[in-house]
């Protein structure tokens, strides 16, 4: 965690005039340096090798290289933070879904300038993205895999806390819940696309992302698997086959009628939808019967609502370190020792499969 030296910023924008507006409201936030301007994605990739930022900052629409191309090649050759700020539509769901394939951390609209009402507080969340995403630990990734690095697959063995646990559970599951974080957008697409549009357990999810972009996210997933999955609305009842998305700044829990609950309570541990609300709500309605499942991110989100399931008599995957882009959330829930089973990300939707082929749907 950096606490007294800058973060050093690479700024990528090919308008003069927005790659000063840029450097400006960087250079003038507490605790960001800006120690370099790329004009192209070409330099982008060159000035990132040599000046190793802690953070860059990509426009998409460059000469020579675009700002997707210059972000993959910069998670293969010097992994670094990539924030995308674009004049683009960054909310479609097109676009946000290739800047996070690409490797991009998060994605913000182009300010408009000092004359907008709402520079101050676009400068201010910019500048607060920027720090944050400083704190993400990046792994490289090979030119061949590229987003989908290190998955694993069946074949890959599993780390059990108690061997044969989780093939036979003494209570097949009734829901899953699934908390994410970096990402997260990719494993979660990995496994809903291996679970067949009969599954027979309802899921809820909560995915740390920026808002605007969880109602994309949604479609997302939606056009890319056999599971029908939505953004969760406050009452409605969850059923198989469906995974419910928690919205825009909205905890997600269940109520004991097997409906959606939607909160505005207080963040958890700085987080609005929280994967800690989820897994304590889905232990206290369905106890033994809940199941939790924890995926890549950055920090420990989730890891109290675990210990809640785990009280019950609930059981939980964490995804093995491997295949997580960020093994923050898993490791913590690891390190705790909840996890009963750790697995690669390829192994997860079979052993998911498996449990819930003996279980029933709520409704």
């Amino acid at each position: 965690m950096k606490t007294s030296a800058l973060i050093r910023v690479l700024v990528a924008e090919d308008s003069p005039t927005a790659r000063a507006l840029l450097v400006g409201m960087l250079s003038s936030a507490s605790g960001l340096e800006v120690i370099g301007e790329a004009t192209n994605g070409i330099d982008a990739v060159e000035m990132t090798k040599r000046l190793r930022p802690d953070v860059v900052t990509m426009d998409i629409q460059m000469p020579g290289l675009d700002g997707f191309e210059a972000t993959k090649r910069i998670m293969i050759e010097a992994p670094t933070p990539i924030v995308i700020i674009s004049s683009l539509d960054v909310k479609s769901v097109e676009f946000s879904m290739e800047a996070l394939r690409a490797g991009a951390l998060a994605v913000l609209p182009k300010p408009v300038g000092p004359t907008s009402g709402d520079f101050g507080q676009v400068s201010r969340y910019l500048a607060a993205t920027v720090r944050s995403m400083s704190q993400v630990k990046l792994v490289q990734r090979s030119r061949d895999t590229a987003r989908h690095k290190a998955y694993g697959s069946a074949a890959t063995p599993a780390i059990a806390a108690s061997p044969g646990a989780m093939l036979t559970p003494p209570t097949a599951p009734k829901v899953i819940a699934i908390a994410a974080s970096t990402g997260g957008p990719a494993a979660c697409h990995k496994i809903f696309g291996e679970l067949p549009a009969d599954f027979p357990v309802p899921i809820l999810l909560v995915q740390h992302i920026a808002l605007g972009f969880a109602e994309g996210f949604a479609k997302w997933l939606d056009g890319s698997s056999a599971l029908r999955v939505k953004i969760a609305r406050a009452g409605e009842p969850i059923r198989r086959g469906t995974a419910y998305l928690a919205p825009d700044d909205q905890h997600l829990g269940v109520s004991e009628r097997s409906t959606v609950i939607l909160s505005t309570a207080p963040p958890v541990g700085s987080f609005r939808p929280s994967g800690s609300f989820l897994f304590e709500s889905v232990a206290r309605v369905f106890g033994a019967a809940a199941m939790g499942v924890i995926l890549t991110g950055m920090g420990s989100d989730g890891v109290d609502g675990l210990r809640t399931i785990k009280e019950v008599g609930g059981r939980i995957i964490a995804q093995d370190e491997a295949s997580s882009e960020i093994f923050g959330m898993p490791g913590a829930a690891v390190a705790a020792g909840l996890a009963d089973m750790v697995l690669p990300l390829g192994g997860i939707a079979a052993q998911l499969r498996r449990m819930a082929s003996s279980g029933s749907s709520v409704d």
